[in-house]
């Protein structure tokens, strides 16, 4: 039902398998890419965005690559999938944009779904990356 996108899946796995390093081990994107076999270039932005968003941080030169910014503890399961795609949604009217739905006024299902929404908000909310690793 509830489907996330492939950009938010390589995320998952990539700060899942940077978490589980030992502190301060810095891996590359091309070793992440490598070991799970995921697009390298697709995974290239993605872990720019967690980046640019302080989820991981980017380590320039020959030995660069990437570490976790945050402690996995903190790190809410929303907090990565935002940080890769923006807030996700099961409906576009969830998402405020009431105008692409020309059943909006009429429907009858928008108030139990927005229950459904809330209740997957919080399972995403609640989880933090150390119940991941």
């Amino acid at each position: 039902m509830f489907k996330l996108s492939k950009k938010i899946e390589y995320g998952l796995i990539a700060v899942k398998h940077i978490a589980a390093q030992r502190a301060g081990d810095i891996l590359t994107a091309k070793e992440i890419s490598n070991k799970y076999d995921i697009p390298y270039e697709l995974l290239s932005k993605v872990l720019q965005r967690l980046a640019k968003e302080k989820v991981i941080a980017s380590h320039q030169g020959v030995k660069g690559g990437y570490t976790l910014a945050m402690n996995p503890n903190n790190l809410k399961i929303s907090s990565l999938i935002e940080a890769i795609e923006g807030p996700q949604h099961i409906t576009e009217c969830m998402s405020g944009k009431y105008e692409l739905c020309n059943q909006y006024k009429t429907c009858i299902i928008k108030d139990p779904l927005a229950k459904v929404q809330s209740n997957i908000n919080g399972v995403f909310n609640k989880m933090t990356l150390s119940e991941i690793i």
